[in-house]
């Protein structure tokens, strides 16, 4: 009796990918601090793959970088507001180092967008002038982060009863189970 809540989930995801305006285009991605204290942002959905991955690009010297290697564990957020669709995702996070696939992404990221990830000093760095940030020529600092989902939760917020179902990977395949909203 889940699999159509199931269906409707990968189906608004892959809509974050592939329709241009999809309230799931961005999604906010929390890790763990230094400190043990939860640490949210809003990124690009870049990739959703068929073994249900996503992927996501970042500066390798952000500090959600050096988060996720600390422990690899991470949660997104997706809200589509007019739906009242709500899907969280719990899963493990880890660095794409596979030179052939960073080659790819970097070559589809727009000219435009390419100087994100060429400033001279690293995000979350302190600076005096924002209008002074200097990039590197030629150079830069590209990551892709690839999560693995080990849970997806379905959260749909309706009258007369709001539906919520937790699907849980189990072993190569999905289980999915209601919750009480």
């Amino acid at each position: 009796m889940t699999s159509t809540f199931w269906d409707e989930t990968l189906a608004e995801i892959k809509k974050g990918i592939t329709e241009r305006g999809h309230p799931f285009r961005f999604f906010t991605l929390a890790t763990i601090d230094q400190s043990g204290a939860p640490s949210q942002r809003t990124v690009v959905f870049r990739h959703f793959n068929d073994n249900l991955s996503l992927v996501f690009y970042t500066d390798e010297r952000s500090q959600k970088v050096q988060e996720l290697n600390k422990t690899g564990a991470i949660s997104l957020l997706f809200y589509h507001p007019e739906n009242l669709l709500q899907i969280t995702i719990k899963g493990k996070a880890s660095v794409i180092t596979d030179p052939e696939v960073l080659e790819e992404y970097w070559s589809a990221v727009p000219d435009g967008n390419k100087k994100d990830y060429t400033t001279h000093i690293a995000p979350g760095s302190t600076m005096k002038n924002p209008d002074a940030l200097e990039y590197l020529n030629g150079d830069h600092h590209f990551c892709a982060i690839q999560i693995e989902p080990i849970s997806i939760e379905y959260l749909k917020l309706k009258r007369p009863n709001h539906i919520r179902v937790l699907f849980t990977k189990v072993n190569t395949s999905w289980e999915g189970e209601f919750l009480a909203p």
